[in-house]
């Protein structure tokens, strides 16, 4: 149980779009630019974090045998 409200406790608050209707043209086409944005920074964290993944794992690989 205590693991569960941990993990509640670290994961960010999802995000709520706004409602629509009330937003012109040019107010929608702002915020799809916003959306990029926070899309092109998530993206660009995963590929940070994927790179760090993949260095720990070539630290920690076993070492080859190499005897022929």
């Amino acid at each position: 149980m205590q693991d569960e409200d941990d993990a509640a406790l670290r994961r960010p608050p999802k995000l709520i779009p706004p409602p629509l209707g009330p937003m012109g043209v040019a107010e929608l086409a702002a915020y799809i630019e916003e959306l990029r944005a926070e899309i092109a920074r998530v993206e660009a964290d995963i590929a940070r974090k994927q790179d760090h993944r993949a260095a720990a794992d070539a630290f920690f690989r076993p070492p080859v045998n190499r005897e022929t």
